[in-house]
């Protein structure tokens, strides 16, 4: 059972590591064109924060060194998305992404990390953690809903992304099974949520994937880029992961 964890976690990493990397085209966009447009870096910047906790969570908890490792992995991928933010952005956009860095990414953690550790100790801080990770990843799951809005009331796909959709459906599901074997519902429950909305976009990629795409709304990809984080696991999702 041990070895068909590892080998389930395994195969879990190398898809949420693809998660994280896809918004990469955005990126390199944006770099090309030296400006963020209308590219929102709240989706990163709590990306950020949720790898960084679920990073914290895996080195805590014994035996979950497979979610330490790839969310250690995407905090250093969001860093450098975060951080073409900052270099990219028009001075307003750049401001706001200061202060959501350091209220979220900065603040919102060191509290997080500094509570658990003198508030609690052994299991204690390890569900205060995973209670924690387990609700900001449900609400990062949570915000494709409004892609499925939108396909719904468009009855159109141009604006959920097929691969997209995919990797979410892949991701929730591999971690949902791990968290089964390993019996971790911090993981389980977040990476089920996942499992279920990606079900639910391919339903709706398979009914609406013939029609018409709408020429009244923003480009699929600005509305790919705000809501693709992932992840994991995480986004992972063990944020992914989680």
């Amino acid at each position: 059972m041990e070895s068909l964890s590892f080998f389930i976690g395994v195969i879990g990493n190398v898809i949420s590591v693809l998660m994280f990397l896809s918004p990469i085209d955005t990126f390199w966009r944006i770099v090309k064109q030296r400006s963020t447009e209308e590219f929102e870096s709240l989706p990163y910047i709590c990306t950020l924060l949720s790898a960084a906790l679920w990073t914290y969570y895996g080195i805590i908890k014994p035996g979950s060194y497979l979610v330490a490792t790839v969310n250690g992995f995407a905090i250093v991928v969001e860093v450098v998305f975060v951080t073409l933010f900052l270099i990219y952005a028009p001075s307003k956009m750049r401001a706001k992404t200061w202060v959501l860095v350091g209220i979220l990414d900065v603040g919102f953690l060191a509290v997080a990390v500094l509570v658990t550790q003198l508030a609690f100790e052994g299991e204690r801080r390890i569900d205060a953690i995973g209670f924690l990770c387990a609700g900001l990843n449900i609400v990062m799951y949570g915000s494709p809903l409004a892609a499925m809005k939108k396909v719904i009331t468009t009855k159109s796909v141009e604006y959920m992304p097929f691969f997209l959709s995919f990797f979410l459906f892949l991701n929730g599901g591999i971690w949902a099974v791990y968290a089964l074997l390993v019996q971790d519902y911090f993981l389980l429950v977040p990476n089920g949520t996942g499992f279920l909305l990606g079900t639910a976009q391919l339903v709706l990629y398979a009914i609406y994937r013939k029609a018409e795409p709408s020429t009244t709304s923003v480009a699929s990809d600005r509305l790919e880029d705000g809501w693709q984080q992932e992840p994991l696991i995480s986004p992972s999702h063990d944020q992914a992961e989680g």
